[in-house]
């Protein structure tokens, strides 16, 4: 027979700001499938969203921010 012995340690999620983030909007009108790109900055992602709608009155954006997590345990 084996025997284990469990330890459970809390931990905590927090973002990691040092990797940054990715800003990337997708037009949800229906069959356009133009994007932004991945952008660094949140800005170039909204600004594409703007000319975008100006450009084809394209007003529905699905927006999408990728971040890097770190999980620390609790001491």
């Amino acid at each position: 027979m084996t025997r284990a012995v469990l330890r459970f340690a809390q931990h905590t999620i927090r973002h990691e700001t040092a990797r940054g983030a990715t800003f990337h909007a997708f037009c949800a009108a229906p069959d356009c499938e133009e994007d932004s790109g991945p952008q660094e900055k949140q800005e170039p992602a909204q600004d594409w969203c703007l000319r975008h709608t100006g450009r084809t009155g394209h007003d529905l954006f699905r927006r999408v921010v990728t971040d890097h997590a770190r999980v620390f345990r609790d001491e």
